[in-house]
């Protein structure tokens, strides 16, 4: 199931009975809106929200002259979606950055949120744009916190300041010195979990925030944990001002209560949210483009800047001219799979696309590092002419595949079936009926 799976899937189903209406009653529209509102509170969205969003949708639907062109249903997704946009702020709210460096980044949160992980990634993506990044390690009670961060670091090659049991008070403000000294651009301060809210924890964050005076104070929280969640991002934001939340496990969370209520509740907007486990899964927080997800029309800018990550320039027009020139054999398709791995979840990356969502319902995308070495294994059993002419590979061919791969016939089989189909999907975007996404 994609990100808000259920939550798009629901919605959608309300929508669907308004689709064809030329005019709408108030009573259809407050029968769709009952829908809405058990969907978002199944959704585990605050209920205050969830009042205060049915009311401002009913309120512009109610007597909205149909616009030319849209019928009464998609007057009532267009109105939603502008409603789910302003829910989650309007538009995406970038890191603020020093006039002076270092930039000093302050990440908080409960044990288990994955705040240390987050360090890394949000350092991975400042190195991409070229930033010279220290991470602290503040965390002093958690048995081998330290060691946690300094193995991050080590994968996202960023120098680790630690000085051991050391006051974490101390140690930031050493730390903001040290980069000072040697041309950091940004400081990103690990500081100290708990397992629930307490004064103690709270204490030691205001120190270290009066003194090291940081740019942005961040929350890092669970998004499975739900409306736990927003009632975390609240109290800490009354406790110290945080500037604004991370959201963790996304790709886990197929409700979205968190990401569609914390900006109602606390005030402070979501920047950025995780995807997966690896130290590139981590996306900017774009309220558009999440209200588009939502409502299963696809995200193609999203997808757009996934595929420009994961290939580069010149590989992409070598596989248009493969394409325009129906050269695409299966060693393309298997350098294309391994791009796909790149960009994350091919179950999220399709429902990115406007108008597949629907079609991929109950389809499984999930491509594993197994499935990946399975292809690889039948690919590489075939003979060069095999791999350009896949069209030639029949029963006794297939069969000396299987073997030399390891594999059956029907791994073979659904191989060359997955690349007609995948060929026939490409050659849409090359002709021009679709847009190619990179």
């Amino acid at each position: 199931m994609a990100i808000f799976g259920n939550l798009s899937e629901k919605l959608n189903h309300a929508f669907s009975k308004l689709k064809n209406r030329g005019a709408l009653t108030e009573l259809e529209i407050k029968e769709a809106m009952r829908e809405v509102r058990i969907a978002l509170l199944e959704a585990d969205v605050n209920f205050v929200v969830v009042k205060e969003f049915i009311k401002a949708v009913s309120e512009k639907a109610v007597g909205e002259n149909i616009l030319k062109g849209l019928d009464a249903s998609q007057q009532v997704i267009k109105i939603v979606n502008e409603e789910l946009i302003r829910l989650m702020g309007s538009k995406h709210a970038k890191l603020e950055v020093s006039d002076k460096p270092p930039t000093v980044y302050m990440m908080c949160g409960l044990q288990g949120s994955g705040k240390t992980t987050m360090c890394g990634k949000i350092s991975n993506l400042l190195q991409k744009e070229g930033k010279k990044v220290l991470l602290v390690a503040c965390d002093i009670y958690r048995p081998a916190a330290i060691k946690q961060l300094q193995v991050v670091g080590e994968k996202v090659k960023a120098e680790v300041f630690e000085r051991g049991q050391a006051n974490p008070v101390k140690t930031a403000a050493e730390a903001v010195e040290y980069a000072t000294k040697n041309a950091f651009d940004t400081v990103i301060i690990d500081t100290a979990g708990r397992l629930h809210i307490d004064e103690e924890l709270m204490a030691e964050l205001r120190a270290i925030k009066d003194k090291v005076k940081p740019k942005e104070v961040l929350l890092v929280v669970d998004a499975m944990l739900g409306q736990d969640s927003v009632n975390v991002a609240d109290t800490f934001n009354k406790e110290i001002d945080i500037t604004g939340v991370i959201l963790t496990k996304l790709d886990g969370d197929t409700r979205g209560g968190a990401a569609l209520s914390i900006k109602a509740i606390c005030g402070k907007p979501i920047k950025y949210v995780g995807i997966g486990e690896k130290m590139g899964d981590i996306e900017p927080f774009h309220p558009d483009r999440m209200a588009s997800r939502i409502l299963g029309m696809g995200d193609v800018l999203t997808l757009i800047e996934k595929a420009q990550s994961a290939i580069s320039e010149q590989d992409a027009l070598k596989l248009a001219k493969k394409l325009k020139e129906r050269t695409f054999d299966l060693e393309d398709y298997l350098e294309q799979i391994s791009n796909m791995k790149k960009m994350g979840n091919l179950a999220d990356i399709m429902n990115m696309i406007p108008g597949l969502s629907s079609k991929l319902k109950g389809a499984d995308l999930n491509v594993d590092e197994k499935q990946i070495e399975k292809v690889k294994a039948i690919i590489l059993s075939m003979t060069p002419e095999e791999r350009a002419n896949p069209e030639i590979i029949k029963g006794s061919r297939r069969k000396r595949i299987a073997a030399g791969s390891g594999t059956t016939v029907q791994d073979v089989n659904r191989l060359l079936n997955q690349f007609e189909q995948t060929k026939a999907m490409m050659k849409q975007f090359s002709s021009g009926k679709r847009r190619f996404p990179f």
